[in-house]
């Protein structure tokens, strides 16, 4: 089975400075049919002003990933964390007991445009920790995040895997769906060809109750696979 939700149909907020679209109920957008995906909780598509940003706000017991589609996040925290993440690259913060940070876009010309996932923790009042790590490109499907730090991965509190998809035209990857499991597909860009499904730049899609989840490129494409318990 497979529920596609559509780039337009996603929450929007305009707040001058940010840009948002909410693929789940976030903040003031609010819809009591997508809440979320088993653990994933948040997918806000952000566009960010040049030398505009987040100011110093906190968070507990949640794992946050950011994804950069383009441009630089400057990022600061509470543990003492001053760093850069450029285009490319995946950052993973755990807020566990608590944690204070900031992210601003620093070019004073060119927007920043990036991800901002949460996934709830299975495991509370942790110690905060952060991640960073720009993976090797290659073609097919890429573990970045997964619970036990496999294959060199981020280290995620949660039985949950992430996957950076990549594809050119034409291209194909597979993933095995496992018992019990959902697959949940972000489009970053390009288009893909999911299970039957056109998917487009900003469009998801949950899976479940299948075998297999197969990826057919319909042209250059990037994309981000949540495995979910």
């Amino acid at each position: 089975m497979i529920e596609v939700r559509r780039s337009e149909e996603r929450g929007a907020a305009d707040h001058g400075w940010l840009q948002s679209r909410h693929t789940f109920s976030f903040a003031r957008y609010y819809d009591p049919r997508h809440m979320g995906v088993s653990a994933l909780r948040v997918i806000n598509d952000d566009r960010v002003s040049a030398g505009q940003g987040f100011p110093a706000h906190s968070h507990e017991d949640m794992e946050i990933i950011s994804y950069v589609k383009k441009g630089v996040i400057e990022h600061k925290d509470s543990m003492g964390n001053v760093e850069q993440l450029p285009a490319g690259e995946f950052q993973l913060m755990s807020a566990g007991t608590g944690v204070t940070h900031s992210e601003y876009n620093p070019s004073a010309t060119e927007s920043l445009e990036f991800l901002q996932i949460w996934i709830q923790p299975n495991v509370y009042g942790i110690e905060p920790g952060y991640q960073q790590k720009r993976f090797p490109a290659r073609q097919g499907l890429q573990l970045v995040i997964s619970p036990d730090g496999r294959d060199d991965s981020l280290r995620i509190h949660q039985d949950a895997f992430l996957y950076h998809l990549r594809l050119e035209v034409d291209g194909s990857a597979s993933h095995a769906l496992g018992s019990g499991r959902t697959i949940y597909v972000h489009v970053v860009s390009g288009a893909l060809n999911v299970n039957g499904e056109r998917l487009a730049a900003g469009d998801g899609a949950r899976i479940s109750e299948a075998d297999r989840v197969a990826f057919v490129a319909l042209e250059d494409s990037e994309a981000l696979v949540f495995d979910l318990p």
